[in-house]
């Protein structure tokens, strides 16, 4: 089921989401080569504190850590460690969860390590791109593969893969709320659910600058290309309003 905000409630979100995206802005002044990713972890970790809130990943079906650090071939699900290091030219997704008076934030940001090759640069930029193009689609009366097409033309005109497995969702009183939010179209003969006005959505492109494949490493979590090549991922929650898309974890 498909639960419906109210402006009252999206306020709510929005300062969730705002705390969030204040953390990972943060975090991303703090990337350099030689930190650990369990560093960026416990960086993620004390700022929830400073704000009275409560990691939304740590124990989240298991997983570990409060913070996800996916470096390079890894897509999603990374799990930060004290002895992982990042190196010049590595790219890292940092995807990053909240919880703050019953309500749930959620988004994420890929960052180079120091200088990067001219591959990753493009696969960080058609994927941020692609990322505001899919939110661009997010309004009453469009369907919802309107948004995933939007996506999946955009990055697939650059040759880059669109991850299939993993998807975006809706989110609230939950971190994972109906509807899925594929960034790609499953069906040519379907379109998805209308989108209306108190939809409230986690839009997340994951895109591997080869193939789309991907699987899980042993760790039961960290999810890499099939091919090794590298992945990038960018993430807002947004609400759906009479005026249009409203991005509420973004900041500055």
């Amino acid at each position: 089921m498909i639960v419906l905000k109210t402006p009252e409630e999206i306020e709510k979100m929005r300062k969730v989401n705002r705390m969030v995206g204040e953390i990972l802005n943060i975090l991303k002044k703090e990337i350099k080569p030689g930190i650990t990713t369990e560093y960026l972890n416990q960086v993620a970790e004390r700022e929830a504190r400073r704000r009275n809130a409560r990691c939304a990943f740590k124990g989240y079906a298991g997983f570990p850590k409060s913070l996800c650090t996916s470096i390079n071939e890894e897509v999603v699900h990374g799990i930060p460690s004290k002895k992982r290091r990042l190196k010049e030219g590595d790219i890292i997704s940092l995807d990053f969860g909240l919880v703050y008076d019953g309500w749930y934030g959620d988004s994420a940001i890929t960052v180079a390590v120091g200088n990067i090759d001219d591959q990753k640069l493009k696969l960080m930029q058609v994927t941020k791109e692609a990322l505001y193009r899919g939110i661009e689609k997010a309004r009453a009366g469009n369907y919802l593969y309107d948004i995933s097409a939007a996506i999946q033309s955009y990055v697939e005109s650059f040759g880059f893969g669109v991850v299939r497995d993993y998807v975006g969702h809706g989110i609230g009183r939950k971190l994972h709320e109906e509807p899925q939010v594929p960034n790609y179209v499953p069906s040519t003969d379907a379109r998805g659910v209308m989108l209306k006005v108190g939809m409230t959505l986690a839009i997340e492109p994951m895109i591997n600058a080869g193939t789309w494949r991907v699987r899980t490493l042993k760790d039961g979590w960290t999810v890499v290309t099939a091919d090794g090549k590298p992945s990038a991922h960018f993430e807002h929650t947004i609400a759906i309003t009479e005026n249009g898309p409203t991005i509420l974890s973004e900041v500055g």
